[in-house]
C-alpha cells in the first residue's frame, strides 16, 4: 500500500468516526475557519506523499536554492538578526540622543525615522511644512543636520537603515559627504535606503517625481553603489507599506515581489548586469498577528523570489538570487484602547519573523497608536526582541517549523495565490502599469474594507476594541513635539545659508540641473558635490522638481 493510499485511508476513517462523532453532538463546531488573508484553514494537515526530489525542488536545505529554509546555513546559531529600533523625531540633537541610549541598551543598527516635510523634500522653513517639521520623524534639512544627527556615533562601527524614499539619492549623499568627514572609507559604510518609489504610488504617499524620472534615480543609486559603497543595500523593497494600507498577506508578497521585478527590469534595461546589483536588493515586510500565516508567507516569498531571479533574469550569484529582508511589526494592529495589550500583539509578531527567518527587526512600541514612543515604551519594544533571541529557544535550531504539515501546506498556498497576482500584473504590462490603472491600489483597498467591515459586524475578534472592551481607561504618558520646532529648524537654516559659500553651491545645483537633462548622466556624484556644498534637501529637490516634474495622483473609476 502507498502512503498516499494509507493517509487517505487513516484521514477518511478519523472524519467518519471520532470527528463525526463530535460534530453530531456540536454541530456549531461546523464552521469554516480562515486565515488572515482568507485562505481556508482544514481541521487536519497530514504529510504531504511527494518525492524526495519534490520535497527539496519546494522546501531545500537552509542556505541553499530556493532558500525556503531561510538564506543562511547556521541561521540564528552563527548571529542573531539585527535588532534595529527605528527611531527618530523632533530635531537632530534629540534624535541623537534617543540613538545613543538605544544603543546603550543593546540594539545593533540604527533605523532613521524621517519626518514628512523630509520624506517629500522640502525644506523646514518650506510653507509646505508647517506643522509637521520634526512629527512623524526627524527634521533633517542638510549635511550640517546629518553631522548633528550621527555625532558621536562613528559610521564605521554601525549600520544605518534609512525609511527615505523620494529623496533617497539626497539623504545618502549627506551620509556619504558625512562619512568622508568622519574619515570613513566609503566601502566601510554598512546600511539600506529605502528607496522604493512605487509603493509610495501604491500605498504610501510620500512621492514627488513620476515613475519615469523615479526609476532612473534609483537604477543611478544602484549603479553608483555597486562601484563605490559596496556593502550598502541599495533598495529596501518594501512590501510594509502596503499591508499597512489593508493588504492581505498574499498581497503583500505579491505587489511586493511584482515592484521588485520592476526595478530589476529597469537596472537591466539601463545597461547593468543582474548580477552587479541584485546581491544588494533587500525587502521590507510586515508582520501581523496570524502567527502561522505570517511565517508561511516569508518561507513562500524567498522561494518564490528565488525563482524568479534565477529563472526569468538568468541571475547565477547565489546571492542574487537570496531574499533577504527587514521585518516590522504591524502598525496597523496596535490599538489606542488598552494599549499594554500590544506588549503580547509585538510577542507574537515577533516570534512571527524570527519563525520565519528574518535578518532584520524593528519592534514597534506599545504607546504607538497613541503617539510618538516614550522611552520607557521603547525599551520594553527592544527587550522583546531580546527575550525572544535569549530565552524564547526558538533560535536554537536553523528552522524549528520545518516539517509542520499546515505551515508547509500554508507556504504553497501562498506561492500559488501569489503567483496569479503576478500573472494578473504581468498581463497588465508590468507594475507599472498596473499602478497606473488603478488595480492595485483598489485590490488593497478592498481588503482593507473587508476587514475592517468585519471588525464592525464583530467576526473578527480584535481584544480590547469590539470584545474584552473596558468602560473606561487610565490615561497614558504621552511624548509630544516641542510646537516651537519649526521656528529652531528654520533659524538654523537661515544661519547656514549665510555662512556657506552660496557661490558654490549655486554652482553644484546647476550642474546638477544639466545633469537632470541628460538621461545618460549618473546623477549621484552631482548630489553629492551639492550635498558637500551644504545645499539643502529642499534646494537640490526642487531643481529636480523644475526638470522632472511632479506626479499627480489620477483618480481611476
Amino acid at each position: 500500500m502507498s502512503v498516499k493510499t494509507f493517509l487517505a485511508r487513516y484521514r477518511k476513517k478519523w472524519e467518519e468516526t471520532t470527528l463525526k462523532k463530535v460534530l453530531d453532538r456540536f454541530p456549531e463546531r461546523k464552521k469554516q475557519f480562515f486565515t488572515g488573508s482568507w485562505l481556508p484553514v482544514d481541521r487536519l494537515y497530514l504529510p504531504r506523499p511527494i518525492s524526495e526530489e519534490e520535497y527539496m525542488r519546494r522546501e531545500g536545505f537552509p542556505g541553499e536554492y530556493p532558500y525556503t529554509r531561510g538564506v543562511q546555513p547556521t541561521m540564528y546559531r552563527g548571529r542573531f538578526w539585527t535588532m534595529r529600533q527605528y527611531a527618530g523625531f523632533g530635531t537632530a540633537e534629540e534624535s541623537n540622543k534617543r540613538y545613543k541610549y538605544l544603543l546603550s541598551q543593546g540594539q545593533t543598527g540604527l533605523s532613521i525615522a524621517f519626518d514628512l516635510p523630509t520624506q517629500i523634500g522640502y525644506d523646514s522653513d518650506d510653507p509646505h511644512s508647517l506643522g509637521e517639521v520634526g512629527k512623524v520623524g526627524v527634521a533633517i534639512d542638510s549635511l550640517q543636520d546629518m553631522e548633528t544627527l550621527f555625532d558621536g556615533i562613528p559610521l564605521d562601527k554601525v549600520s544605518t537603515s534609512m525609511t527615505i524614499n523620494a529623496p533617497a539619492a539626497v539623504l545618502l549623499a549627506f551620509y556619504i559627504a558625512l562619512a568622508e568627514k568622519q574619515g570613513v572609507p566609503r566601502e566601510k559604510l554598512r546600511g539600506t535606503i529605502q528607496n522604493d518609489i512605487l509603493k509610495e504610488y501604491i500605498a504610501r504617499g510620500t512621492y514627488i517625481f513620476p515613475p519615469k524620472p523615479s526609476l532612473r534615480l534609483i537604477t543611478n543609486i544602484f549603479e553608483y553603489c555597486s562601484k563605490e559603497v559596496p556593502q550598502w543595500n541599495t533598495i529596501s523593497i518594501s512590501g510594509y507599506h502596503i499591508r499597512e494600507a489593508g493588504s492581505t498577506a498574499v498581497q503583500e508578497v505579491a505587489f511586493t515581489i511584482a515592484d521588485g521585478i520592476e526595478y530589476v527590469q529597469a537596472a537591466i534595461n539601463a545597461g547593468l548586469d543582474v548580477d552587479q546589483f541584485a546581491g544588494r536588493l533587500s525587502f521590507f515586510f510586515n508582520a501581523h498577528n496570524d502567527l502561522l500565516e505570517e511565517v508561511a508567507k516569508f518561507r513562500a516569498a524567498r522561494r518564490i523570489w528565488a525563482k524568479i531571479m534565477k529563472e526569468q533574469f538568468g541571475a547565477k550569484k547565489e546571492r542574487s538570487r537570496m531574499m533577504r529582508f527587514h521585518t516590522q511589526t504591524g502598525g496597523s494592529t496596535l490599538t489606542a484602547q488598552q494599549p499594554d495589550n500590544n506588549i503580547v500583539r509585538v510577542t507574537i509578531q515577533t516570534l512571527a519573523a524570527v519563525l520565519g527567518g528574518t535578518q532584520s527587526l524593528h519592534t514597534n512600541s506599545r504607546d504607538e497608536a497613541l503617539g510618538l514612543p516614550t522611552e520607557d515604551s521603547v525599551r520594553i519594544a527592544l527587550r522583546t526582541q531580546q527575550i525572544v533571541a535569549y530565552e524564547s529557544g526558538v533560535t536554537n535550531t536553523v528552522d524549528p517549523l520545518a516539517g509542520s504539515y499546515y505551515v508547509e501546506h500554508l507556504t504553497d498556498a501562498i506561492e500559488q495565490e501569489v503567483l496569479k497576482y503576478l500573472d494578473k500584473i504581468k498581463s497588465m504590462g508590468g507594475m507599472v502599469a498596473a499602478i497606473e490603472k488603478g488595480y492595485v491600489q483598489k485590490e488593497i483597498q478592498d481588503s482593507a474594507y473587508r476587514y475592517q467591515k468585519e471588525v464592525e459586524e464583530g467576526e473578527r475578534v480584535v481584544v480590547g476594541v469590539n470584545k474584552f472592551v473596558l468602560e473606561s481607561e487610565p490615561p497614558k504618558e504621552i511624548l509630544r513635539v516641542d510646537p516651537e520646532l519649526r521656528k529652531i529648524q528654520s533659524e538654523k537654516l537661515k544661519r547656514l545659508r549665510a555662512e556657506r559659500d552660496n557661490a558654490k553651491v549655486e554652482q553644484t545645483l546647476q550642474a546638477l540641473r544639466q545633469g537632470a537633462r541628460d538621461e545618460t548622466v549618473n546623477l549621484m556624484p552631482l548630489i553629492l558635490d551639492a550635498a558637500r556644498a551644504y545645499a539643502t534637501l529642499g534646494e537640490i529637490c526642487n531643481v529636480l522638481r523644475d526638470e522632472f516634474g511632479e506626479y499627480r495622483e489620477s483618480i481611476v473609476l
